[in-house]
């Protein structure tokens, strides 16, 4: 592996960072340049990533058919454009509606297992996008062997807002949300279902997802609500002309405060930033408050497919109600007209987002045990091939993505971040060129109000410029050392194309001017460091 620390002091110089760290009295960036140099020989880099024990499969968990009232595809094309643009996994969600329990269940479940048995080589499972009492739309999925359609429509009868009257931002609509997890814990427990997992998808595109909400579902069932996407779907709908309309919202977040919105969040929460969402992607924010606390909390990213931007299929025309008369609108027809227009906002599932998951073997067991444990970083546009970070004690103790390191009190923490650089061309048609790693770290320290959505210590403590040759390995670390408290980290990546002025943080995608290509970033999830 090559170790590079390419004019990281100058750079952060530039940014006006160098300084903006001393003022906070955290690790001065750069103080000691031998503490964010190349690796030691005596770190074991394949025991420090799992290299030995990991496979990083790629997916998507938040996919639209034509058993959606608003989408085309078939089960078949939609899974077999994933394999081809190189997903190992994917999750059938389509939306929770009183036609979908009635109708489409028991069929999506008979094209499922027909899609399994065709491209054995992908994980296929079916799940639904669930309409959160009290909130907005989460992915559900489980397995439940012979009784899949029967459990999924269990639950959608009893806890979609759709099919009960809940969608209102009350108390007792929160509280059936609440009880529906409380549901998924009871048929786990009892064997009638096996590994649920619940994400929230676009928080903070409406704002009817409230922090305190957020809280409560994770705490309710830690292992089966375990994140939310750190970047939505649709990431295509902010493509301007002549390609796009010029007037989209990259990832749908074109929205402003409803009656069902969170009265807490500020503007700026309605749009993405480089296509991640604010809660993520403003440092200090939402998401780091929620890791300040202590408690695992992942991110995820998808495609939300519902229509293919440049695709030649077309949803057939019907009369008004066929959707509600039969679950499910007729197979798209191929018009050989390449579609660039609303609604073809979307790519298909890993052609531009990309989850990646750490799992021991390839099987749905494996990518379960990955997701529900955190190993997973997230991917725009190809900007990386790979993405490894790792944490290192002063006793020999590692720890990787999602992962606790125990360390005692005025030991020192290495972390390590090793990429290996795009190699080849993405659907914008060239090769993605990493710009800057970030390593982002803050304090972790403890319970908070159940609205918080900040934590002022967490900063940007390290960046790192590789000099980019398309398929290379490159490795950074950065040493904490003398750690007092518990902390955790994380690291995202960029193109660098899109700053704020004097900075290095993202800034809001602008309507019809966001190409997706243009502004690009990968994310992983943290590691914790406890100090004992």
């Amino acid at each position: 592996m090559t170790s590079e620390n390419v004019d990281r002091r100058g750079f952060l110089k530039r940014a006006g960072l160098l300084g903006a760290a001393a003022a906070a009295g955290g690790p001065v960036l750069g103080a000691r340049p031998a503490e964010a140099s190349g690796i030691e020989l005596d770190i074991d880099l394949g025991l420090l990533f799992g290299r030995e024990r990991y496979q990083w499969l790629a997916g998507d968990h938040h996919i639209h058919t034509q058993y959606s009232y608003d989408a085309m595809y078939t089960v078949d094309r939609i899974v077999g454009g994933g394999r081809r643009n190189g997903a190992d996994w994917m999750v059938i969600t389509d939306h929770g509606h009183a036609t979908h329990e009635k109708s489409s269940v028991e069929s999506t479940s008979k094209d499922v297992l027909a899609a399994q048995r065709k491209y054995r080589d992908t994980l296929l499972w079916q799940g639904m996008e669930w309409n959160v009492p009290g909130a907005e739309h989460a992915t559900l999925f489980f397995q439940a062997g012979a009784n899949q359609a029967a459990k999924l429509r269990e639950f959608e009868r009893n806890f979609d807002w759709r099919l009960t009257g809940t969608e209102a931002g009350t108390p007792a609509n929160e509280a059936k949300a609440l009880a529906a997890i409380r549901w998924l814990v009871e048929q786990e427990r009892t064997g009638q279902i096996h590994a649920p997992v619940v994400l929230i998808n676009h928080p903070l595109r409406n704002g009817r997802v409230s922090p305190h909400e957020l809280r409560a579902l994770r705490d309710a069932a830690p292992g089966i609500v375990i994140g939310m996407e750190g970047a939505p779907g649709a990431q295509a709908d902010g493509f301007p002309v002549p390609l796009g309309n010029g007037q989209g919202h990259r990832g749908g977040y074109g929205n402003s405060p409803g009656a069902n919105s969170w009265a807490g969040f500020p503007a700026e929460a309605y749009r993405t930033y480089g296509g991640f969402d604010w809660s993520v992607a403003k440092v200090g924010g939402l998401w780091d408050s929620m890791l300040a606390e202590g408690k695992p909390w992942w991110i995820t990213s998808n495609s939300d497919v519902h229509y293919g931007r440049g695709d030649t299929l077309v949803r057939p025309q019907v009369p008004d109600g066929w959707y509600d008369g039969t679950g499910k609108y007729p197979d798209p027809i191929e018009t050989g007209v390449k579609q660039f227009f609303p609604p073809y906002a979307d790519f298909y599932p890993a052609e531009f987002s990309r989850t990646y998951v750490g799992a021991t073997r390839r099987s749905y067991e494996g990518v379960l045990e990955g997701l529900r444990a955190g190993r997973v970083w997230v991917n725009h546009g190809g900007l990386v091939d790979a993405l490894e970070v790792g944490a290192r004690g002063g006793w020999g103790d590692t720890a990787t993505l999602g992962g606790r390191l125990r360390v005692r009190r005025g030991d020192s923490v290495t972390v390590v971040v090793s990429a290996r650089l795009a190699s080849q061309p993405n659907g914008g048609g060239s090769i993605p060129r990493l710009a800057r790693l970030d390593l982002i770290s803050g304090p972790v320290t403890g319970k908070c109000d159940p609205d918080t959505v900040s934590a002022p210590g967490t900063r940007v403590v390290d960046s790192f410029e590789p000099r980019w040759a398309p398929g290379r390995h490159v490795t950074f670390r950065h040493t904490f050392r003398n750690v007092r408290e518990p902390f955790y980290v994380r690291v995202r990546g960029t193109d660098g194309k899109r700053h704020a002025d004097g900075g290095i943080e993202p800034i809001a995608d602008v309507v019809g001017q966001a190409n997706p290509y243009e502004d690009m970033w990968c994310y992983a999830n943290p590691i914790f460091v406890d100090v004992r």
